[in-house]
């Protein structure tokens, strides 16, 4: 009989251990997907602003180039002739 309630209780610490274990580890997963979620918006966020300091980039180049200087006169030239295809397309949209 005292090994059946040795079995038990050992049984028992074992459930207590695991619960609490498991309580833990629930808590830390729960800290770490409020992390990952932090850290994908932050990611987001930077995306974007290296979205818009590339178009700025761009818009600079353009209007160094209009502004004289001969260099990236091509590349101009072909973000004109990009913009002007887009305004086409948009005409021809709002025309359907």
């Amino acid at each position: 009989m005292s090994n059946i309630l040795k079995a038990i209780h050992l049984l028992e610490d074992r459930l207590g251990n695991m619960f609490s274990n498991y309580e833990f580890l629930k808590e830390e997963n729960e800290a770490l997907l409020q992390n990952n979620t932090k850290l994908h918006l932050l990611l987001e966020e930077k995306e974007q602003q290296i979205k818009n300091q590339k178009e700025q980039y761009d818009l600079l180049k353009v209007a160094k180039t209009i502004g004289g200087s001969k260099e990236n006169t091509r590349d101009t030239k072909l973000k004109i002739n990009a913009l002007i295809r887009e305004i086409d397309k948009c005409i021809v949209q709002l025309n359907s």
